[in-house]
């Protein structure tokens, strides 16, 4: 106890706005921000997501546009998630380490306008590009396989990599790929390019508007409860975060975001490594929905939101109300 009413009114320091923000523990900047991005075929193409309210399918040109958008905002990294046309979806998913491949266009696209002005961080998991909507290779039985896999997500990394990515993002959660992509890298000379590791990705059921962005839903046979983790566990997360620091990860995530809080918590304090959030769009879609109808002020939600992140020990959030809140937090 550090003091007693009347000498100690806690209130006090919360009577005027100069105050709070003088004592106000957590900040958010438009520099903790990531904005997820969607690439299409085509020019001039926009092409809006019904299920993720303001949020777009951008061609490469467009793409290039909100990145300089981003470096004007201030936020430092954008992700990219492409949607593979059908034609180009097969069982192996190939079309993830063509070097013309929708994401490698895009990667060079930024590049050559922005250079290190932002960073891109890019996905590695076969789901936009298999027929199945899997993120691995299946065997005769349906199951995906786990080494064979790695084997594949390794090529989509080095190519992703040699189009110019800085950070490589494998959300596909099979055992011992941080490792291999990290040797790769290591060996292809690619000695700084990051990993950011979607170390505890849950089965989550806020995942439904990002599948029909990047045109998997549809496609999607079964579950993906035997590779991503079960949403009851929390230990379990650790050992995958250990996991995946030992084997070569720069930083680490959880996903989804709000539902998951303790665990970025918990990974924070037990292993002290930069750990980021992604704000999945099914929560993205329900603070959309929420102040559609009216059961809450948009921005005063987001903000509030990205808050809870940062307080939990986040370094960083993903976030499709990136732009937004970088402009309310530019003033």
């Amino acid at each position: 106890m550090t003091g007693t009413y009347p000498n100690t009114r806690l209130r006090r320091t919360r009577a005027t706005g100069w105050s709070r923000a003088l004592h106000r523990e957590t900040l958010i900047t438009p520099a903790d921000l990531i904005w997820p991005l969607f690439v299409t075929e085509g020019a001039g193409v926009e092409d809006p997501i019904a299920s993720l309210p303001g949020v777009s399918r951008w061609s490469v040109d467009g793409i290039v546009a909100r990145a300089k958008e981003a470096v004007d905002l201030g936020i430092p990294v954008v992700a990219l998630f492409p949607n593979t046309q059908p034609d180009r979806r097969s069982d192996d998913g190939a079309e993830a380490h063509n070097p013309d491949n929708l994401m490698c266009r895009a990667i060079r696209a930024i590049k050559d306008t922005c250079g290190d002005d932002i960073g891109v961080l890019t996905d590695v998991a076969l789901d936009p590009y298999t027929s199945h909507g899997q993120d691995g290779l299946l065997d005769d039985t349906g199951y995906v396989t786990n080494d064979d896999t790695v084997a594949v997500l390794v090529d989509q990394a080095i190519n992703q990599a040699e189009a110019g990515a800085d950070i490589i993002a494998p959300s596909d959660m099979m055992d011992g790929r941080i490792h291999a992509i990290r040797m790769a890298l290591e060996m292809g000379s690619h000695h700084n390019v990051q990993i950011m590791s979607y170390a505890a990705k849950y089965a989550s059921a806020f995942y439904g508007p990002f599948r029909d962005a990047v045109g998997s839903g549809g496609l999607l046979k079964g579950d993906k409860k035997s590779y991503q983790m079960d949403p009851a566990n929390s230990d379990e997360a650790l050992r995958e975060v250990e996991f995946d620091i030992a084997e070569g990860a720069d930083s680490v995530m959880v996903k989804p975001g709000l539902a998951y809080l303790d665990i970025a918590r918990r990974v924070k304090d037990t292993f002290g490594v930069p750990v980021f959030a992604y704000q999945v769009s099914g929560e993205y879609a329900m603070i959309e929905a929420a102040a559609a109808a009216g059961a809450g002020e948009r921005d005063a939600l987001v903000l509030e939101t990205l808050l809870a992140f940062k307080r939990a020990g986040c370094s960083g959030v993903l976030t499709y109300h990136a732009p937004v809140a970088a402009r309310l937090l530019n003033g």
